[in-house]
């Protein structure tokens, strides 16, 4: 059976350990802790597309590290984004570049990657301008994600404060973003995160504040980036707790799943994905047993489920059962303080 590790990144309060990794039981689907990494603020990681590096948010900036044959991580760099603390990170799909996002300052940063995957300086710098629709927060923009379209030639960046995405053409021998488009969202729906099937004809945008995922479909039509909105569905069920706001967005391994979470309802919620059409069906939307679930995720082998449940400090952990559309807790919570965001890494050999 194939190994895995997984790591999960955290805030750090009082303990400057901001990467836990975990051996996986995929049987059983429980994690056990193997090591911790010393980082401040690891708010969001990130691999890179030939598995050889872990990339993360820090406070001062991002750091890279090589991913050893065993899962442990080894630091191989750092670098300074020349603004505030970053909150997504993504490679484009050759690893040439790292994209970071800046909720904070609403800012874009480019910097270049080396062949051993750590950084060669930023190669770009991009502010997004402009006054949004809610006073206090969505005033002014946030930049929440960033990600490549599959096809490696657009820069897709959501706004959350200005309820857009922003669809940048990257230079790949440079690295400088050229804006080639604007995916307008409802207002006063603050696009969260953003992913893509795994042949690239379909976008899935989950949306904060309204609880829903809008779909799309993509294409470079004649050098130009098309995309057509096909679907609209919610991230909760009819009834549901009030103010609730949609967090995580993960597909899975095989790319039939799409998993997203409620913060305010406490809920996760599993759609199966037409490979043909695009389009998502719900499976289930169901309460996790925690408070404020930022992320969630199917195991790989989507029989088993993990919810990161930030206020609560807790990691939930589920069977899933996709006939029958229902999940069972499987296990004791785990103890993690402020837990952020998990991703599930295949060991070679």
């Amino acid at each position: 059976m194939d190994k895995y590790v997984a790591y999960v990144s955290t805030y750090t309060y009082g303990d400057d350990h901001g990467i836990t990794i975990y051996d996986v039981d995929m049987e059983n689907g429980k994690l056990t802790l193997k090591d911790k990494v010393k980082i401040t603020n690891s708010s969001y990681v990130t691999i890179s597309h030939n598995k050889r590096c872990l990339y993360s948010i820090t406070d001062f900036g991002v750091e890279a590290y090589k991913i050893e044959s065993d899962g442990a991580l080894t630091v191989i760099g750092n670098s300074t984004i020349n603004g505030m603390r970053g909150c997504y990170l993504s490679t484009d799909y050759e690893d040439k570049f790292l994209f970071v996002a800046g909720y904070h300052d609403g800012k874009i940063t480019v910097l270049k990657l080396k062949e051993d995957g750590s950084f060669d300086g930023i190669c770009d710098e991009i502010f997004h301008k402009g006054w949004g629709n809610i006073a206090e927060r969505n005033f002014r923009p946030h930049v929440n994600c960033v990600k490549m379209t599959r096809d490696n030639k657009y820069l897709c960046a959501a706004d959350l404060g200005m309820d857009y995405i922003d669809v940048y053409r990257l230079d790949r021998s440079t690295g400088k973003l050229k804006l080639a488009d604007i995916v307008h969202s409802e207002q006063e729906s603050a696009p969260r995160h953003i992913k893509f099937s795994k042949d690239g004809r379909f976008m899935y945008v989950v949306h904060e504040l309204k609880n829903y995922i809008d779909v799309y479909t993509y294409q470079d039509k004649g050098g130009a980036p098309e995309f057509e909105k096909i679907q609209n569905i919610s991230t909760l069920n009819d009834y549901h707790a009030s103010n609730s706001a949609a967090s995580a967005l993960n597909l899975s391994d095989d790319f039939k799943y799409i998993v997203s979470s409620n913060a305010g309802d406490n809920s996760v919620i599993m759609y199966k994905v037409d490979e043909e059409t695009g389009m998502l069906s719900k499976l289930f939307c169901l309460p996790i047993s925690g408070d404020y679930p930022k992320d969630a995720a199917l195991f790989p082998d989507d029989r088993h489920l993990v919810s990161l449940n930030h206020e609560s400090n807790t990691m939930t952990f589920f069977s899933v059962d996709t006939e029958k559309g229902l999940i069972v807790m499987n296990q004791k919570e785990i103890k993690v303080d402020k837990p952020n965001c998990i991703i599930f890494h295949k060991l070679e050999g």
